[in-house]
């Protein structure tokens, strides 16, 4: 496989399971680029990379910025991408604003179709390719105070069910990964709109089972 054949674009690759994904990536041949959203994540990447003693390149661009993203894809060409890219929009619904609510689905459905949408004329020309959704097991279930990021997960994973079928005989696999409940910082800085709000850095499924199993007061 070529060194360009090899390029592997991460979104949300700052911190967690994209920058675990970034330098995994790096250690196994792959040449990854991680897409982030400031200058001052970018060089927090570079310098875990280092401390992997592993090279990763980064890109600093907002996933929702469809005529930046193209010319990024265009120029990559990636053999590659992993959709990580990720916000919580908790709250109760009724507590939600719509504009949240656009933030949730243009960053977890929207821009990551429409990465893919961008990265599968390249990957269909060579005939093969890889696009990984990063989903959750919240695509699968629903619970109270994060109906917005569940929503979200729901329609990347019925797009990617479609989107698989879809472009498999251009020799391009797309699959959906749906991690459980873990320590991530998506989830530092999410509103606090009840008492059963997450702690800091804790996913709130955690926190929406403690509350389902308190006791009703009297």
């Amino acid at each position: 496989m070529a060194a360009q054949d090899r390029t592997v674009l991460v979104t949300g690759a700052g911190t967690g399971i994209g920058l675990a994904t970034l330098i995994e990536l790096a250690r196994r041949g792959f040449s990854p680029v991680g897409g982030v959203r400031t200058p001052s994540k970018a060089r927090s990447v570079i310098r875990a990379a280092r401390a992997a003693h592993v090279k990763v390149r980064t890109v600093t661009l907002d996933v929702t910025d469809a005529r930046q993203w193209k010319a990024v894809i265009d120029e990559l060409k990636p053999f590659g991408l992993v959709n990580n890219a990720g916000v919580p929009a908790s709250g109760a619904i009724e507590d939600v604003t719509d504009e949240v609510a656009r933030l949730a689905m243009e960053t977890m459905v929207l821009g990551p179709i429409r990465l893919a949408r961008l990265a599968i004329p390249h990957m269909r020309e060579r005939r093969t390719g890889r696009i990984v959704n990063i989903s959750s097991v919240y695509g699968l279930m629903t619970t109270p105070l994060t109906g917005w990021y569940q929503a979200a997960k729901h329609a990347l994973e019925a797009l990617s069910d479609a989107l698989r079928v879809e472009v498999a005989s251009d020799g391009i696999a797309v699959a959906l990964i749906e991690p459980g409940a873990f320590r991530s910082n998506i989830w530092e800085g999410a509103g606090k709109t009840s008492s059963g709000a997450s702690t800091p850095g804790t996913s709130p499924l955690t926190s929406a089972s403690r509350q389902a199993s308190r006791p009703a007061s009297a």
